[in-house]
């Protein structure tokens, strides 16, 4: 069992979305080549929510929230009931399965505290968790905080667009090897990958053969586009009994400022839940919470244009990456993340990354926080202005052949 400071040697920060201003500036002036490259500083480590405004209503009812008062402020650790039961009917016309309010829904403080809860409440010293990688570098870190063991299955991204490339018979070794739980996130966050019907339906019949549970991350899941194929729930497949869902309006909407997140499942999963959230953060902030009524029901055509918006600097961003020898990135089929593997170098990706911040005014997520087999790749939100996004990678691209071996 890992001591306290080795527990906490896992949770690094360093290069988490909004912590470059804390990292100490690396000696790069024996690898670095020639000048800076001037534009606007564009961070791609997450993504611009002035680029992309909250939904309609979302401030005014906010504001309703705080008038509301201590009404508002202090309400069930899970969630206001009324806003539960609502949300609950709207989770379940969107996902194809029936969902209690009252008994299989949590409200979290943002989607990551959702993350923490769910595996604090399935995971234990010694149990062995299946981990995708690449895959959101989060679900490691708690899954080792825990003390569970990781059992690693393969996501070959690349391998085409029909599948998100998902190994599964290493996925049914895990299972039959004693792995218990099952994180992965769809659409795939580092990669834009949407797992297929297919896919999905294979996972479904594991984890109920082998009586595993799965924590289903679906937070970009709105953000579809119109070439990326069907969508397929989890939970519409396999009920509620062993899948917990993720999701929240932190990145489609541009509501991450509000940190407001939720997670449903099995009743008795969604209790532990609640009774962690009680001694770690009480529950969602109270005020906020008013404004899950505006999720899941923008005005008519608001979504659409949204994913328009996106899948337009999608494309720009894609072209300018294929235009240069080596780089290879699969089509995003939802979200707002690029994954790009970047060709040999005469530097490190790690250095690269660095460079980019110091001759380019970029920032990027090194793919080593995904995946230790992924440290030649990099992760770009690209939810950001669209012209300052498309000149950013035009600067990459240029640095890419600056330093290329």
């Amino acid at each position: 069992m890992a001591s306290i400071a080795e527990k906490f040697e896992t949770l690094k920060t360093d290069n988490a979305p909004g912590q470059e201003t804390r990292q100490q500036a690396a000696n790069l002036d024996d690898v670095i080549k020639g000048e800076t490259l001037v534009g606007r500083p564009v961070d791609f480590s997450h993504g611009d929510v002035d680029a992309f405004e909250p939904a309609p209503g979302a401030f005014e009812t906010f504001c309703d929230g705080v008038r509301a008062g201590a009404r508002q402020a202090y309400t069930e650790y899970r969630g206001k009931e009324e806003i539960r039961e609502a949300l609950a009917e709207r989770l379940a016309d969107f996902t194809g399965a029936p969902l209690s309010g009252a008994r299989e829904l949590i409200l979290t403080p943002g989607t990551q505290g959702a993350l923490f809860l769910t595996i604090a409440a399935t995971v234990g010293a010694g149990d062995k968790v299946a981990i995708v990688q690449p895959d959101y570098f989060a679900n490691r870190k708690l899954v080792q905080f825990f003390d569970g063991e990781i059992c690693p299955v393969q996501l070959d991204y690349l391998a085409g667009t029909d599948r998100a490339g998902l190994d599964l018979d290493e996925l049914e070794s895990v299972f039959k090897a004693g792995a218990k739980v099952f994180v992965f996130s769809n659409p795939s966050n580092p990669t834009g990958a949407i797992y297929s019907p297919d896919e999905i339906r294979a996972i479904a019949e594991l984890a109920s053969r082998y009586g595993v549970t799965v924590i289903a991350d679906q937070l970009y899941s709105r953000l579809h586009y119109s070439d990326g194929g069907p969508y397929t729930h989890l939970r519409a497949l396999a009920g509620s009994e062993n899948v917990v869902t993720i999701m929240g309006p932190s990145k489609t909407e541009s509501l991450s400022g509000y940190r407001l997140g939720a997670a449903f499942g099995p009743a008795k999963l969604i209790e532990r839940m609640e009774r962690l959230q009680a001694i770690v953060s009480l529950r969602a902030a109270g005020y906020n919470q008013s404004v899950l009524r505006t999720w899941l029901c923008e005005p008519e055509g608001w979504l659409e244009e949204r994913i328009r918006l996106h899948q337009a600097i999608r494309d720009d961003l894609l072209a300018t990456f294929r235009a240069a020898d080596g780089i290879a990135v699969r089509t995003p089929q939802a979200g707002s993340y690029l994954f790009a593997r970047l060709p040999a170098l005469d530097v490190s990706p790690l250095d690269f990354v660095r460079i980019l911040r110091r001759q380019a005014d970029v920032i990027v997520t090194p793919g080593s926080e995904f995946s230790p087999h992924t440290l030649d790749s990099m992760r770009l939100n690209f939810s950001q202005d669209h012209a300052a996004a498309k000149a950013a990678v035009e600067r990459i691209v240029e640095l890419v052949e600056r330093y290329r071996t």
